[in-house]
């Protein structure tokens, strides 16, 4: 089984919190973690997992373009997506640089594809998923590795 942790990543900060979520799915026995960015996925990396945890910078309180335009393109699969588990991840360079509306944007784009969606656990922060400002700390990290195994177990659950 895999959970594919899929982000943009412009100066690095996105791609260390994507490899830290992926250590947490990858903590969940039988769960294997494909980390992919927006250039390099593809439609049946989607298809083949059991899972998608999508991570953006803030790009004007929103993902950025060309994670949007990987949803927009592999609409077309959609419907093979439902009851897939389904969470988001951002990063920004301020503290008050919109990392919950740019979650929350990711979120829309996987209720769309019929996924069901969860944030990051309640002994992390219980909100829409991971975020830190700059790169993630050890705390964050401790954070993206919950949200990792949260996703991972959920799948194995589901059966997935």
């Amino acid at each position: 089984m895999q959970v594919l942790v899929l982000y943009y990543s412009k100066g690095g900060n996105t791609r260390k919190l994507a490899e830290r979520i992926g250590e947490g799915v990858e903590s969940v026995s039988g769960v294997k973690a494909l980390l992919k960015s927006t250039q390099e996925v593809k439609k049946e990396d989607f298809v083949d997992s059991a899972g998608i945890i999508a991570g953006s910078p803030v790009y004007f309180g929103a993902m950025v373009w060309d994670l949007k335009r990987v949803f927009d393109e592999y609409v077309v699969i959609r419907k093979k997506m439902e009851n897939k588990v389904g969470a988001a991840f951002a990063t920004s360079g301020d503290p008050s640089g919109g990392k919950e509306t740019t979650m929350i944007s990711i979120v829309q784009c996987l209720l769309i594809y019929g996924m069901i969606v969860v944030g990051d656990p309640m002994d992390a922060t219980g909100h829409y998923g991971v975020a830190c400002v700059g790169a993630p700390d050890e705390k964050i990290s401790d954070n993206a590795r919950k949200l990792g195994r949260r996703v991972a177990e959920l799948c194995k659950k589901l059966g997935l």
